[in-house]
């Protein structure tokens, strides 16, 4: 099993025995299970088992093992003679102890780097091309949540709109550009724009929004901005309009492909859990809370169902993977959203490596 990612396991210690609380032939059912369950999104037979499995076991002994996993928590029956299905904490016995994830080939790399790299004019484009290509990938919903606050700037400058108004144009060193609307100090002469403009660049390359910010004020506070009075107070008000929740230090969200979720539905039940998972990427400022779950790990993070908070009444699950910066930390999060039969050992690989191209790029 790869060693490239993390897993979630606070919730399936307490609700669910380990892997070591099961024998062979227990281990081996669920197993089945599971990966049938996986593939088809039905219910998985004692009848099945015995005759696709390797198991040198009957229908009957096969019937028992299953009701001892039911028991334990692990499986489910959705009728009385249906057969089984795993339960949220079967899934995640699954994936943590039983699931065998590979690498992605040569092919499937370059195929992730080429179609993020192609895109590369600006931060923006980069990371809507990475959610575009994860939906088209894993056939499900890709996500970004990404702080824009930690871009570094490029080049600030003061456009006057109005007697009494300029816009405040930062662009980042990715290229992208953000206004701000300022009103204009009384009495401030044109040359003022040019000046604080010039002020600004000396101090703000290379920086990030917030040192950029701390910088300035301080220095300004400290007397040593050698800045007349009403140029000083263009200067604060520009600094002023880069605070608050918006623009450059806002949480952004990417949400691509969520319409595929509709493709696969296979009974009434499964498009009300559709419907639920619609509403709650809606909700986006819960949403963009994905990023503080990953922020202190490393590696590929997995959410299924009620473990997730933000999604468990629809009974989701969420592969994520954090992004670093050029200073090594983490700025953002990429993933997948779909139901709990996700292609884990095929989008687990596929996320980590889409994290780390995004990294590379942005640094």
């Amino acid at each position: 099993m790869s060693k490239e990612f993390t897993r979630n396991q606070a919730l399936s210690a307490q609700s669910a025995p380990g892997i070591a609380a099961l024998n062979e032939r227990a281990r081996d059912v669920l197993r089945m299970i599971v990966e049938s369950y996986l593939e088809t999104g039905e219910p998985v037979g004692s009848r099945t088992i015995a005759q696709k499995g390797p198991l040198q076991l009957s229908p009957a002994s096969i019937r028992n093992v299953m009701s001892d996993l039911e028991q334990l928590g692990l499986l489910s029956a959705p009728h009385t003679s249906a057969g089984r299905m795993p339960t949220h904490a079967g899934l995640r016995l699954f994936v943590d102890a039983m699931l065998e994830v590979g690498n992605l080939s040569d092919d499937e790399r370059q195929a992730i780097e080429g179609r993020i790299a192609a895109h590369q004019a600006g931060y923006d484009d980069v990371l809507r091309q990475a959610t575009a290509m994860l939906a088209g990938l894993s056939q499900c919903a890709g996500l970004v949540v990404a702080p824009k606050a930690d871009r570094a700037l490029k080049h600030v400058e003061f456009v006057s709109v109005a007697p009494d108004k300029a816009l405040v144009v930062m662009v980042g060193d990715d290229g992208s550009v953000e206004n701000r609307l300022i009103v204009l100090p009384l009495g401030l002469p044109a040359s003022a724009l040019t000046e604080a403009s010039n002020y600004l660049n000396a101090r703000v390359r290379g920086r990030t929004l917030e040192e950029a910010r701390g910088y300035i004020l301080a220095e300004i506070v400290s007397r040593r901005a050698e800045l007349d009075l009403l140029t000083a107070r263009l200067v604060e008000a520009g600094v002023a309009a880069w605070s608050g929740d918006e623009g450059l230090q806002a949480r952004s969200l990417i949400v691509r492909g969520a319409s595929r979720l509709l493709s696969d539905l296979t009974a009434g039940e499964d498009l009300e859990r559709i419907r639920m998972l619609f509403d709650d990427i809606e909700q986006k400022e819960e949403l963009v809370r994905l990023l503080d779950f990953v922020q202190e790990g490393e590696g590929v993070r997995i959410f299924i169902g009620a473990e997730n908070k933000l999604m468990s009444l629809s009974g989701s699950s969420v592969v994520l993977a954090p992004y670093v910066n050029g200073r090594s930390k983490v700025v953002g999060v990429v993933g997948v959203i779909g139901p709990t039969r996700l292609n884990y050992a095929r989008i687990i690989p596929m996320v980590d490596y889409t994290a780390k191209v995004i990294g590379r790029l942005l640094s």
